[in-house]
């Protein structure tokens, strides 16, 4: 018999003082704010950014540069986040946190001081984002568990709404900054975070200490070749896909991107077969036996896949068609379509910490699911708007998805980290981000798929019909309309016209002035897109409507109660000051999990004994093997029985616990029954 107890924590962080939890929480939003504010930045600043570096992002060849730029960052994040909250259960999460925000700086900086022009320009980026991603993905994967750690589950709903709200509002924050700054220099898009990454670090080593036990283990690394093997497979595929191949619009067809998705999926398979079997594997699928944290990963996997294009689709919506209407310079897009998003960012930030507090108090089934709900309406009324919309009530739509969007993820989150045992929170952290990044990735060549098959039905024919109306050469018009989609797709999301490019000065002198000032001024490309734009646009938000209804129905199989889980998920025995709870948890005197060897929830019958050997309560643990038992108010020291149910492998349990007046949380691991010989 081994027993497994969150108590651990508390002695460490009530020695610590209550001030501790609002320090780890400040500093681990600052670290997760700074790695989703460079997920976003670079899309304003890539214009900025290749000129810096004099390349044309809009040559074919070059399409490459610009998808691993904007992609190399999300897909390592996306792969190394479950193998580094496994580490840090290892070796300390606070450790692996704080050396997260030393290598996240170190390459911010190598990314600052980029000299290098044309194609090595490029690669060099690219490569120094891959790293650079390494340090965010150890900020990520470390900082959810840090902050559950440190928090009572009364409280903790508010702190992890404030963390992921950062997390989210982020990315948006990240097109207004990168939309200042790039036009100024472009090298300050890298500069911005080195102040943040170096303060960050000092402070989290000085001030960030460890609460929670290691555990002891051996890394998998048959898991993390595989896991890392098969995901980046199929991240490059997807990444691939959405680039033309021959005579295709998109390159679904391509050997290359075939290979990639079928072995990517393949490999990803090995890999479930691997975690299956070794002792200790990085991937916890014993995990996914919690109805809670399986319905709490699938919502959030749809709801990342059904908002992680959208700032793509708003950038490409407003800088290439609404602002160039409204009399906006093309130079100028980039900045102003981030100002112009700001209501969501509001959104975002109002609901989430608002969600997390009442569903700490209520629960976060309904939270959660009203709140996709929401949003999967939202999606809807915005796929009706007009492309040429009012802006007052697009901002309202916005509004409402960004508080939609924040009333699910806190609750969301909440609920996937108290539904966990503290021993696993690292790992259970990393594979909630994992799920989360690398939807965003699938979501961005979803969305960008639909939007190009939009494109492709009717923007050849309206290029060519509107270039001959303005006395285009045919056999020019007819070239220009054959080039791929994505060419006119990524010159509406980098804020370029793209006309003025395509035809030349030799051209443009032959058609009269008048008729070039009209093809290279702010109406003609956007009139021309708008009408393919608004059938590919339909199809996504459409999709995302989906991906949210979808989401919301997993919600609403999160079984966790309000009155077990403050007494039994908190990680800690609940303190005098932790009493503002509504819940009585002082009727509780122990509460816990009970799992099997492989760490699965286990059904059995609990009973907790007296020191004179009476039965002061009895209990059945529930479908996630959790129990609370009650000592009707008194204290002494007390024996808690777990006899499995239907398990005749598996010997029975006994631990012995100390009540006094507050909760004692316990997990008891079942062993197996030793051999009678």
């Amino acid at each position: 018999m081994t027993t497994r107890a969150d108590a651990a924590v508390a002695p460490a962080v009530a020695h610590l003082g209550p001030r501790y939890r609002w320090i780890a929480l400040t500093n681990t939003t600052l670290g997760v704010l700074i790695v989703t504010i460079n997920m976003s930045i670079l899309l304003i600043a890539l214009p900025d950014i290749f000129r810096g570096i004099a390349l044309d992002p809009l040559r074919p060849e070059n399409i490459s540069y610009l998808l691993w730029l904007i992609m190399g960052y999300l897909v390592v994040t996306a792969v190394l986040v479950v193998t580094f909250g496994r580490v840090g259960d290892m070796f300390g999460r606070t450790r692996m946190y704080t050396l997260g925000f030393a290598v996240f700086t170190v390459f911010s900086i190598l990314l600052a001081v980029t000299w290098l022009k044309g194609d090595a320009g490029a690669i060099w980026l690219i490569s120094m984002r891959v790293l650079q991603g390494i340090g965010g993905a150890l900020l990520l994967a470390n900082s959810t568990a840090i902050l559950t750690d440190a928090f009572p589950a009364h409280q903790r709903g508010l702190a992890l709404g404030i963390n992921s709200i950062a997390a989210i509002a982020g990315s948006f924050l990240g097109l207004i900054i990168g939309g200042v700054l790039a036009p100024v220099a472009w090298h300050l898009v890298f500069i911005v975070s080195v102040p943040i990454g170096v303060g960050g670090t000092i402070w989290a080593w000085s001030k960030l200490r460890e609460t929670s036990e290691r555990h002891e283990g051996r890394i998998d690394w048959w898991g993390n070749v595989t896991f890392a093997v098969g995901l980046v497979a199929v991240l490059m595929g997807i990444t691939y896909g959405i680039q033309p191949y021959g005579g295709h619009v998109m390159g679904w067809t391509s050997p290359t991107v075939l290979v990639c998705l079928i072995g990517g999926v393949v490999v990803l398979a090995v890999f479930v077969a691997v975690e299956r079997r070794v002792p200790h594997p990085m991937f916890h699928l014993s995990l996914f036996g919690i109805r809670s944290f399986t319905a709490g990963n699938i919502a959030n996997l749809l709801s990342a896949l059904g908002r992680g294009g959208l700032q793509f689709i708003l950038i490409i919506w407003l800088q290439g068609i609404w602002l160039p209407r409204h009399g906006y310079d093309y130079e100028s897009t980039p900045l102003w379509a981030g100002i112009y998003m700001v209501p969501l960012t509001i959104g975002f930030l109002v609901a989430g910490p608002l969600s997390g507090v009442l569903s700490d108090r209520h629960g976060a089934r309904w939270y959660a699911a009203g709140g996709m709900l929401v949003a999967a309406v939202s999606f809807l009324l915005m796929g009706f708007l007009p492309v040429d919309f009012p802006y007052s009530l697009f901002a309202i739509l916005l509004a409402v998805n960004g508080l939609a969007m924040g009333l699910f993820s806190s609750p969301n989150r909440a609920s996937i980290m108290n539904s966990v045992p503290a021993r696993q929170r690292g790992a259970a952290a990393g594979m909630t981000a994992t799920f989360q990044n690398g939807a965003t990735v699938l979501s961005i060549g979803i969305f960008f798929s639909m939007l190009i098959l939009g494109l492709a039905s009717t923007l050849p024919a309206a290029l060519f019909t509107g270039l001959t109306g303005q006395g285009v050469p045919a056999d020019v018009a007819g070239r220009i309309a054959e080039l791929p989609p994505v060419s006119t797709l990524f010159a509406a999301l980098l804020g370029y016209n793209p006309i003025e490019t395509l035809l030349g000065p030799g051209v443009l002198s032959q058609v009269g002035p008048q008729q070039a000032g009209f093809l290279t001024g702010r109406s003609f490309f956007p009139e021309l897109i708008s009408g393919p734009f608004a059938d590919g646009l339909f199809l996504a938000l459409g999709f995302a409507a989906v991906c949210c209804l979808v989401a919301a129905i997993a919600s609403l199989f999160d079984s966790a109660k309000p009155s077990v889980r403050e007494a039994e998920s908190s990680g800690e025995a609940l303190g005098e000051e932790d009493r503002g709870d509504p819940v009585d948890v002082r009727s509780v005197a122990v509460a816990g999990r009970i799992l099997a060897p492989d760490e699965a929830p286990a059904a059995a019958v609990l009973t907790l004994v007296d020191a004179h050997g009476h039965e002061a309560d009895r209990a059945e643990t529930d479908d996630e093997g959790r129990f609370a038992l009650s000592a009707g108010g008194r204290s002494g020291d007390y024996l808690v029985i777990a006899t499995p149910r239907g398990r005749g492998a598996v010997a029975p349990a006994a631990t012995r616990v100390t009540v006094n007046g507050s909760p004692v949380h316990v997990d008891v691991v079942l062993r197996e029954r030793a051999a009678v010989r």
